[in-house]
């Protein structure tokens, strides 16, 4: 099959764009179809393109934990990590495309993005530890903090679908015609994008850019965490009144 052809296949076969950011949309997705198209064209699976983004990512955070920072390992590391996630799109691409995804295919992709998102900020604190000049102590709770977030947003989110599909099979009604996905959204979205927050390991190569954004970064996405919580708290109640 020409690549033309089976980039044409994966445009149709994504995933809805509702609740997506506009990185992911407009960046990542599309980056990730050339990657799909690309292992199709080579005979990979699903599973080793969810291997072979897993490589990239934790490659990039070993470099991060184990290399004194500066601008050539930041762009290194930023690549890396923007890879990884592009190949984290792919594979799904992959598995719609030649329908040889299942459980174990997403059970594998949820591992490693678990294990991406413990290790990223994991890093960042043997970062600080070991070759950042901190202000004071605290900071070194700036990446635990963040941790906690990012872990909290992953489970209840990941719950939130989870039940979130348990209602709807066993509701009688079928389900409306879906809503047009909001720019709006996928604009204020964008800071809580995987792909921005890799943009900040850009700053690596200053101690007190990278701390600053990375600190705002955490803000932003705690105050995400806040709004998500109470949105999925309310969808699943809506779904039970049902």
């Amino acid at each position: 099959m020409e690549t033309t052809t089976v980039l044409g296949r994966l445009r149709g076969a994504q995933k809805t764009a509702k609740g997506v950011s506009l990185y992911s949309r407009y960046v990542n997705r599309p980056a990730g179809r050339v990657f799909a198209a690309a292992a199709y064209r080579i005979g990979m699976t699903p599973n080793q393109v969810t291997l072979t983004s897993a490589a990239f990512t934790f490659t990039a955070l070993a470099c991060v934990a184990l290399v004194r920072p500066g601008p050539g390992m930041a762009v290194l590391v930023y690549l890396g990590l923007a890879v990884g996630f592009a190949l984290d799109s792919a594979d799904g691409q992959l598995a719609r495309l030649t329908g040889r995804g299942g459980p174990d295919g997403e059970w594998l992709d949820h591992v490693v993005d678990c294990a991406k998102m413990i290790l990223v900020h994991t890093v960042v604190l043997i970062a600080f530890h070991r070759y950042f000049a901190l202000p004071g102590d605290g900071w070194l709770l700036l990446p635990l903090g963040f941790l906690f977030v990012a872990v909290l947003t992953f489970c209840a989110g990941l719950l939130r679908e989870q039940l979130g599909k348990a209602a709807a099979h066993g509701a009688a009604a079928a389900p409306g015609p879906a809503a047009p996905p909001s720019r709006l959204r996928a604009v204020a979205l964008l800071p809580a994008d995987y792909g921005v927050f890799c943009l900040v390991f850009l700053l690596l190569g200053d101690e007190t850019a990278f701390r600053t954004g990375y600190a705002v970064l955490a803000a932003v996405h705690a105050l995400f965490l806040v709004l998500f919580l109470g949105k999925w708290f309310r969808e699943l109640k809506a779904l039970r009144a049902h």
